[in-house]
């Protein structure tokens, strides 16, 4: 046995913050997402740093930003030694675990599946079932509907009405690995699910909890004068949604209600298993999104990988300490980053921080709603022209016809379009600078419809998040590795000085010197 908490992550896919009850959505159905907030530290103004899955993913899982690595594609994932919390963990004595499905291991590269993951869950079926794929009803490909995401409700395969996918088999995995777990070391489980992530299509028995009646109101559709970036208003005409009638776009968002609604039903599946083996009060227990979904806001749909509203950036962060962790449970106000994730899940288990984090730990926020954490949060998207990204449209790899292909289109134009960009925000404002637009503004306290960079009034905030944008910059733009390099050697000056055309016996000269006199190598970098 051991007196270290184990740590469960629960990582639906593109759920909105206020999509769940918790975080005031009268119409939703969390009851389990409800509960663990009630119980724990519930972040409403958490914000992920990278609209879209793997560079977000990526960037939590290291404490970096997306900028800091390289990751700023769907196409890059972690990479062999690279630092990250799955390591982080192991070193200090976990046993780690991790659904398959992750967006953040190659399952072709199992030396790095290996460094980092001691056991990956396996998908567990119930009995006698298969996985139920729907082929989308697309309609016409001139049709309204055919690039919408939308499918509905899904027709039953099973006589009870109960249709099974993969994130079901995934959530027996994690139990049973749970039920099965090595007593004699604390574990660190990394549960990734598909829900509420696109299609819109979800089971009866979980479309018929939302009382639509109760439906929030959507942002209205983009305008040509609002001064919305060019991908938002390129994509309000690629998908066909913007005509879609009132009626047909709540439809949209009551059935994405309902996938939140089967996402948190899986959650008191893993948290009653918990309960069952006892464990449950020396278990963290965190959920957290990668990023939102527009969900009908603004006349879209689905995501855009370098646009920045509220609804794809303001995602869930909850936090349910062990029990010997006394906090202010409820809802926190405060702004948090999903970079802060490490360095939090270290202060709780008691490790000790070794290497370069630009994440803080929310332990001393989670205690005191009232404590501030951070000023600023940032989120970053896009690439520059001429750039090789990864989404751009390519025929070989992706469909001309595909359901992403709107926004594949767009992202290969190089006219900007998929222009590099950064969002800083705080609790009062929204700054977007954009590389080849215009740059965005927004007094929150107005919304984020209508565009106000230019407006004369704001000019002195737009300065100061300017400034506050470059001084994040260069304190995040790379980091210095914690490992001392071992070629940096007295041989390695002497040989150094080969190019300089030194003779061989003052080379030697030196490197007997520096071992004579016992300099030390830090004296010679700081020389």
């Amino acid at each position: 046995m051991t007196d270290k908490p184990n740590i469960l992550i629960f990582n639906p896919d593109q759920m909105r913050t206020d999509s769940l009850g918790c975080f005031g959505n009268a119409a939703a159905h969390t009851p389990n997402f409800d509960a663990l907030a009630a119980e724990g530290a519930a972040f409403e103004n958490a914000f992920c740093q990278n609209p879209v899955c793997v560079p977000s993913r990526c960037s939590f899982m290291t404490g970096l930003y997306p900028h800091t690595n390289g990751h700023r594609t769907m196409a890059h994932l972690l990479r062999r030694g690279e630092p990250n919390l799955f390591l982080d963990m192991k070193a200090a004595g976990y046993h780690t675990v991790s659904s398959t499905r992750g967006d953040l291991l190659a399952g072709q590269d199992s030396g790095l599946n290996r460094s980092c993951v001691d056991e990956f869950i396996v998908s567990r079926r119930y009995r006698g079932q298969r996985a139920y794929l729907p082929k989308a009803d697309r309609g016409d490909e001139s049709g309204d509907q055919y690039y919408s995401f939308m499918n509905g409700i899904l027709p039953s395969k099973r006589e009870d009405g109960k249709v099974f996918n993969f994130d079901d088999f995934t959530v027996n995995g994690a139990i049973h690995s749970i039920k099965h777990r090595k007593k004699d070391k604390p574990f660190f489980m990394f549960v990734a699910i598909n829900l509420p992530h696109p299609e819109y299509q979800i089971e009866k028995e979980f479309y018929d909890l939302i009382d639509k009646t109760k439906l929030q109101q959507r942002i209205p559709n983009i305008k040509e004068t609002d001064g919305k970036p060019k991908m938002e208003a390129g994509l309000l005409e690629g998908l066909r949604v913007s005509g879609w009638s009132e009626e047909r776009l709540r439809e949209i968002r009551a059935v994405y209600l309902a996938m939140c609604a089967k996402a948190d039903s899986q959650l008191g599946r893993l948290v009653q298993s918990l309960k069952d083996e006892g464990i449950y009060d020396n278990t963290i227990v965190i959920v957290l999104s990668d990023h939102g979904d527009y969900t009908t806001d603004y006349g879209l749909v689905e995501k855009s990988q370098n646009c920045f509203p509220d609804c794809l950036t303001n995602v869930p962060l909850i936090i349910k300490p062990q029990g010997s962790v006394e906090i202010d449970k409820g809802v926190h106000t405060q702004l948090a980053e999903l970079t802060d994730l490490g360095a939090t899940c270290l202060e709780l288990a008691g490790i000790k921080n070794e290497r370069v984090q630009f994440g803080k730990s929310l332990v001393s926020a989670m205690k005191d709603k009232a404590l501030p954490h951070r000023e600023y949060v940032f989120c970053e998207g896009g690439r520059l022209i001429g750039e090789k990204h990864c989404m751009e449209y390519d025929e070989k790899r992706f469909s001309p016809k595909g359901l992403y292909s709107p926004r594949m289109l767009l992202q290969s134009r190089e006219d900007g379009t998929h222009t590099k960009a950064v969002m800083i925000r705080n609790e009062k404002y929204k700054y977007v600078k954009r590389l080849y637009e215009t740059d965005e503004f927004y007094d929150l306290s107005k919304g984020e419809s209508v565009n106000l960079f230019g407006n004369g009034e704001y000019s002195g905030q737009i300065e100061k998040m300017e400034k506050a944008m470059l001084e994040w910059f260069l304190e995040t733009s790379d980091s210095v590795p914690t490992n001392l390099d071992e070629r940096f050697t007295p041989e390695f000056v002497a040989n150094a000085a080969v190019s300089a055309g030194v003779p061989k016996f003052m080379r030697h000269a030196v490197s007997g010197a520096m071992r004579l006199f016992g300099i030390k190598l830090s004296k010679i970098a700081r020389w």
